[in-house]
């Protein structure tokens, strides 16, 4: 058999299976007599199926017994789960990133993104440790709630994408749905160990953004558990 393995597009084409995909990657199979396969990489945008295989817009067509599809990897934002603030739903795309693990306006939540650079336990190492002090910082103040608010000054950061300068594109299509980050501490997404050791270790816990509350509910029951 020999295999040419063609990559198809950023062009949106209907997928073999009836679905709409942003890329399309397609193994195709035919009759070779020689021992072992060969392999040959191209880049092209399909025009249509044709019953002896795949026709190109450069007017090629690449015959074919069998033809494999595959979209690529889709990344979700928080394995797409709803969330809601007094009832309003969510929409991460309109927060910013603090510290690359925590969103403006959300209270109590925290979530891991490790490294696209590095060792990915080391961001998530970092991440855990930060959250506990968070946790330790609110059992001694009596609080509940910590949420990331922007300072006025902060109202007119420049939108940046949550990750600078990563081409892929299983990164790239979602990157509209993750949250923003700015040009300033804390609202950035470093991606690098030297600067998030000072941003999670060295960084006060109280520093003008993240705002520690207590809620009427545990303020009425006196603070009991």
């Amino acid at each position: 058999m020999n295999g040419d393995i063609s990559d198809i597009g950023p062009r949106k084409r209907n997928c073999l299976n009836g679905t709409v995909c942003n890329r399309l990657k397609v193994l195709i199979v035919r009759p070779s007599n020689r021992h072992r396969p060969a392999r040959q990489a191209r880049r092209n945008q399909i025009e249509t199926i044709t019953p002896n295989g795949i026709k190109l817009t450069s007017g090629d067509e690449l015959p074919a017994d069998i033809i494999i599809t595959a979209t690529g990897l889709q990344l979700v934002t928080l394995g797409e789960m709803d969330f809601s603030v007094d009832g309003d739903p969510v929409d991460f795309a309109r927060t910013w990133t603090y510290k690359g693990f925590a969103y403006s306006g959300v209270p109590n939540l925290a979530s891991s993104f490790g490294y696209i650079n590095a060792s990915w336990t080391l961001r998530a190492d970092l991440t855990c440790e930060y959250v506990c002090r968070l946790l330790e910082h609110m059992t001694e103040t009596g609080t509940d709630q910590c949420t990331p608010r922007l300072r006025p000054a902060d109202a007119t950061m420049p939108e940046r994408p949550w990750i600078d300068d990563f081409s892929s594109g299983y990164m790239t299509r979602i990157m509209p749905m993750l949250p923003k980050q700015g040009d300033r501490a804390p609202w950035i997404n470093t991606q690098r160990y030297s600067a998030d050791k000072k941003l999670f270790r060295k960084g006060p816990l109280a520093d003008g953004v993240m705002t520690f509350t207590r809620t009427k509910a545990r303020a009425r029951s006196g603070g009991s558990a």
